[in-house]
């Protein structure tokens, strides 16, 4: 049984076209057994990018939206290798994208394989502006079952009649998978964004290319995550407080200032317990150091998040913390 999901990629530059091909490539999520499982539809995987610029210059359509993405999910009931799930994503490139530079990128890297399909806008035989909506997705759906069925899979059940005053909703498409966690998957998906994200802006451009949405405000302690399947879930219910707010504030504050490096494997002990091994080291590293300029007089705290934020910087330029900036050594 394979769903088949629109990914909203609210920025549509060409740099973000970049940054999604870039995402959905990644060996460590389409390499098995030394075998790349990328392929593409018009275009070569690993010129993609070339190309599909240049397509779009070519028919002088540069601006507006640049790029559809797609996320073509399986069942593990349906006892596919990898190696069929690419086959599927490409037949259904080929079929439902025909003229379009497509890439199809399988990703072995959670508990259900799955196909992203970044597909260019602009069509690369004669320059027509690809445009999507509710019926166009509708209609995609429609294929992949028949696909699905060919290659003897499962389908959803269809609803008994479609209307225009009546469609069905994402969440309702994806009610099919109610045996699957989809609290797990949303842990492993931030787990995963977190290993390339330096800031809190490429941690929700992260979190977004795999179809979840994040809402936050400086006023509100939370973040609300929203599934692709439509269900919500907030930072306090994923039973790490890695997750939560002021945490990842902390984490990615840590980071700008050590300059972390994307790509890194979570510690054994997580994100959080990395940031407090690095600061203690750092910390006694700094009270060997004898020629320490002296510390500014003691700042007024207006908030404990203004604390944080303080205490890291003055790690970041080699000054010992005062009393009551422990915290950072005992997070």
């Amino acid at each position: 049984m394979a769903t088949f999901t629109a990914i909203r990629n609210k920025k549509q530059t060409a740099g973000a076209m970049l940054g999604v091909l870039s995402y959905v490539v990644q060996d460590k999520k389409t390499i098995l057994d030394g075998a790349w499982l990328v392929t593409g539809s018009n275009c070569v995987p690993r010129s993609s990018y070339l190309e599909m610029m240049t397509t779009k210059q070519r028919f002088k359509k540069t601006d507006g939206r640049q790029f559809y993405h797609f996320v073509q999910s399986f069942s593990e009931d349906d006892d596919l290798t990898p190696q069929e799930v690419n086959a599927i994503g490409l037949e259904l490139a080929q079929r439902a994208f025909p003229g379009y530079e497509v890439v199809i990128a399988t990703h072995i890297d959670t508990n259900r394989l799955h196909n992203h399909l970044v597909v260019n806008s602009v069509s690369c035989e004669n320059g027509k502006k690809l445009h999507q909506n509710r019926d166009a997705l509708l209609t995609h759906r429609q294929l992949n079952d028949e696909i699905c069925v060919a290659h003897g899979l499962r389908v959803l059940e269809e609803p008994e009649k479609y209307t225009k005053k009546k469609r069905m909703k994402p969440g309702e498409y994806q009610a099919g998978l109610r045996a699957d966690s989809w609290k797990l998957d949303l842990i492993q998906a931030i787990n995963e964004a977190l290993e390339y994200a330096t800031d809190q802006e490429s941690f929700i451009e992260n979190m977004e290319y795999e179809g979840y949405e994040l809402t936050r405000t400086d006023t509100r302690g939370h973040i609300t995550f929203t599934c692709p399947n439509g269900r919500k879930c907030r930072d306090s219910s994923l039973h790490d407080e890695t997750f939560l707010k002021e945490n990842l504030e902390a984490l990615f504050a840590y980071r700008q200032a050590v300059g972390f490096r994307p790509g890194s494997v979570e510690p054994d002990d997580g994100w959080m317990g990395e940031l407090a091994d690095n600061l203690i080291q750092l910390g006694r590293s700094m009270e060997r150091i004898d020629d320490l300029p002296p510390l500014p007089a003691p700042p007024t705290w207006t908030d404990s998040k203004q604390r944080r934020r303080e205490a890291l910087k003055k790690l970041a330029i080699g000054q010992k913390l005062s009393g009551d900036q422990q915290w950072a050594q005992t997070m």
